[in-house]
């Protein structure tokens, strides 16, 4: 039986992780689809940015990420695992700051089920709207200029806005997990980033596998400054010695 084209493009972006680049016909034997199936999917993920196209195959795009409301499309399971998995980490906060992303809206939604009475600065409209369904979450949308493709405001308003809050935990997704640190691929974001991960006192990462090992323009934090890291695999051996070094707790989801 032929899978959902959702999760079969999951599945590829999943065997690009593994491999530096893959041949249509090495996936399709894969996948057991035909080579046709294979070439239509790499185009519609070479056309969201997650990989570029090579002659007869594909390689994974580095430093370049799509827009949040394609990215909400890409692994919905892992992320709602990764969600399930943190709510409990932050669930002794009384004031939170959440970033911009996919994960971190997944994120939101398990606070507004199973957290009350507590504040969150976010400057992601995803995520205040998904916490707008709990009436006891006191919800403070930061300022800034409209990122349309984040869905989130940025800029130096944002940045002041924040510096005069301190907050429990700040709660970031990131575009990519390298050895030096989380980081995105928008610098705009990262520089919000920065800032919640200065104001809060613990800082808590969510991220899937498919950020493992992937650089890109903008770090955000050390690892010197991030508590823990929420993933749905165990990281490689080039970010666990890292985590190791400076303390940073990986959790499983």
């Amino acid at each position: 039986m032929k899978k959902p084209k959702p999760l079969r493009q999951e599945q590829i972006l999943g065997e690009l992780n593994q491999a530096p680049s893959l041949r249509v016909a090495e996936l399709a034997r894969r996948l057991a689809v035909s080579t046709e199936t294979i070439r239509r999917d790499l185009d519609e993920l070479t056309e969201q940015g997650l990989l570029n196209r090579t002659y007869g195959g594909a390689v994974r795009s580095l430093g370049t990420e799509p827009s949040v409301t394609e990215r909400h499309t890409l692994f919905v399971s892992e992320r709602e695992r990764i969600a399930r998995a943190a709510v409990p980490l932050v669930k002794d906060g009384r004031v939170l700051m959440i970033g911009s992303g996919s994960t971190t809206v997944h994120v939101a939604r398990r606070i507004a089920v199973e957290m009350k009475n507590v504040t969150v600065l976010t400057h992601a409209f995803g995520v205040a709207t998904v916490l707008a369904i709990n009436p006891t979450i006191k919800v403070i949308m930061l300022p800034g200029d409209y990122h349309a493709s984040e869905g989130a405001t940025v800029g130096a308003h944002t940045v002041s806005f924040l510096q005069n809050f301190h907050a429990d935990y700040a709660v970031l997704g990131a575009s990519g997990l390298g050895q030096d640190g989380p980081a995105d691929a928008l610098i705009e974001c990262a520089a919000v980033y920065q800032a919640m991960v200065s104001q809060a006192a613990r800082t808590v990462v969510v991220a899937d596998r498919s950020k493992h090992d992937r650089l890109f323009p903008a770090r955000y934090a050390h690892w010197r400054d991030i508590d823990r890291v929420v993933t749905d695999a165990a990281v490689g051996s080039a970010l666990a010695e890292p985590f190791r070094q400076f303390g940073v707790g990986q959790v499983l989801a």
